[in-house]
């Protein structure tokens, strides 16, 4: 194909792209009140488990913003439901350029990339209302804190984001293993920085300052961080097998 076929083609792919997002927001408009009950329990839960020790209340403000929350909601959970149409859109776009290896690992990558960043909005969802509960709790029992429902959609955005995306990371050094970039070797040395380093992701990416929120993102984390560990040996070892020669460590003195 010439360039200009592949800015055709990719401009065609992104159009069906954009017109799945179009269609999923649609379909969610229809849909607003279930979704905004989803996102509006967590708060809900937060406020039961305060009782009457802090008095606190979601508002919105401003003549456009339901509307604009509506939209912005709709949008979201448009993005979310189409995501396998697009994202088939952009894996038929690179996969003619790909060999047959690649596209083993990619095909691999695009099976177990989904499953683990909808774990990890799960276990942020689950996190969320203790998470608000010990940010709203530093508020007086002088003051009534009042929770502005569009900063309130932002931050669980960002939240169960941070959440998904924290997910992958494992599943990407599973794919340097693959490369040749990482070895099991190297993750096993490492692996104290490693974990300190985790916790210290979990605790800057989580906004609430209390250890559950920390640890229930850092311990699912770690055991991820592990498994592929084991798994970068496991290629490392089938790799060594395989080829005689990468057996010798590159480090090591010759005996010359």
């Amino acid at each position: 194909m010439s360039l200009g076929d592949h800015f055709r083609e990719l401009r065609a792919r992104v159009m069906r792209a954009t017109l799945y997002l179009v269609v999923g927001t649609i379909i969610a408009l229809f849909f607003w009140q279930q979704l905004f009950d989803l996102i509006y329990a967590p708060y809900r839960s937060a406020q039961e488990s305060l009782g009457n020790k802090v008095q606190t209340r979601a508002v919105i403000t401003g003549i456009g913003s339901p509307l604009l929350l509506q939209l912005k909601l709709c949008g979201v959970a448009g993005i979310v439901g189409t995501s396998p149409l697009w994202l088939y859109e952009i894996w038929a776009f690179i996969t003619p350029g790909l060999h047959a290896h690649e596209r083993r690992w990619t095909r691999l990558f695009a099976m177990v990339a989904g499953p683990l960043f909808l774990a990890g909005v799960a276990v942020g969802y689950y996190v969320l209302p203790k998470g608000i509960a010990a940010l709203i709790g530093f508020t007086p029992l002088e003051l009534t804190q009042l929770t502005e429902f569009g900063d309130f959609f932002t931050f669980i955005t960002r939240m169960l984001l941070v959440f998904g995306v924290a997910f992958e990371i494992p599943l990407f050094i599973v794919l340097l293993n693959l490369a040749g970039v990482v070895s099991g070797k190297a993750l096993g040395q490492y692996r104290p920085w490693i974990v300190i380093g985790t916790l210290i992701f979990a605790a800057v990416a989580t906004p609430s300052t209390d250890p559950f929120s920390m640890l229930m993102l850092a311990v699912p984390m770690l055991i991820l961080i592990f498994i592929s560990e084991i798994i970068a040996r496991i290629v490392d070892r089938r790799r060594a097998r395989g080829n005689p020669a990468e057996q010798w460590d590159d480090d090591a003195p010759s005996a010359l």
